[in-house]
């Protein structure tokens, strides 16, 4: 039998990297989207066609720098749709190659995990076995954002739901308020159900 596939979202702040890291200790094979579409920045191909449409400054030096393109790309709702259907395929591909070589692997991995931040926004979720919708209470959220420079009134301004919608549509819940170690007890135990 195959390893389930299953889709990881999250709020912003609420842990989604922690989770991916405590699932992949779990023995899951993951892939973060964010780490395929740096990756697909960094290659001449997509570098190359983002300078063709929105100038030479959003890749000074020949290295695309995504805060002055997103600057760019959604202040339009024509260029935001040109750049993900630029983007969307490409992440696709390498994400249906990922899931090949996960489910090839032996011994077989207990979930093939792919961390989607706009999973349910951009209707992927009828690819997944499952989705996993981490939530974190509104302040824990607030902090962690904080840290690493983000505010997590962006989320609402921008086209993410909020966590409650990812809550609602998502096949498990799990709340990242307390330890790692109680984060990756919650994990462990989806993971037993579906593999029951």
């Amino acid at each position: 039998m195959a390893p389930p596939f299953l889709g990881l979202t999250g709020g912003l702040g609420a842990g989604k990297s922690t989770a991916l890291a405590a699932l992949e200790r779990l023995g899951a094979e993951v892939l973060s989207t964010d780490a395929v579409v740096h990756e697909l920045y960094e290659g001449a191909q997509l570098r190359d066609a983002v300078v063709a449409r929105f100038g030479e400054d959003v890749a000074p030096g020949g290295v695309v720098d995504r805060a002055a393109l997103a600057r760019r790309a959604f202040a339009e709702e024509r260029d935001r749709a040109w750049l993900e259907g630029l983007i969307w395929p490409l992440v696709g591909a390498r994400v249906a190659s990922w899931l090949e070589d996960a489910r090839a692997r032996e011994p077989q991995p207990r979930a093939a995990v792919v961390e989607t931040p706009l999973l349910f926004e951009a209707g992927m979720e009828g690819i997944y076995d499952a989705t996993i919708a981490i939530v974190a209470d509104e302040d824990v959220r607030r902090s962690r954002a904080a840290s690493r420079g983000h505010a997590v009134v962006e989320e609402r301004a921008s086209r993410q739901l909020s966590q409650e919608e990812k809550a609602r549509r998502a096949t498990f819940v799990v709340h990242n308020d307390g330890s790692e170690q109680q984060l990756e007890l919650e994990l462990s135990a989806i993971l037993e159900k579906l593999r029951g």
